[in-house]
């Protein structure tokens, strides 16, 4: 692989962690708000006997970015 490769993958990884890291520190306590919403609701819904689907489906969005954007902004370190 040349240089000029190299760079060009290397900066599009640095854009990435660069929106990561904005995801980070903007919507992470929104995420963390859905997050904390949708567990308290499944948990009522649960002991009622209700549906959960949709709760399931936030909930499942919303840590599934908490994760990813810790992970992305600990692997900026590594760059």
């Amino acid at each position: 692989m040349n240089n000029d490769k190299k760079l060009q993958m290397r900066k599009n990884m640095e854009n990435v962690i660069i929106a990561f890291l904005y995801i980070g520190w903007l919507l992470m306590p929104i995420l963390c708000v859905i997050f904390c919403l949708n567990l308290v609701s499944i948990l009522k819904k649960v002991k009622n006997e209700e549906k959960t689907t949709v709760n399931t489906a936030w909930l499942t969005i919303s840590f599934t970015l908490i994760v990813w954007s810790i992970a992305m902004i600990a692997s900026a370190g590594v760059y």
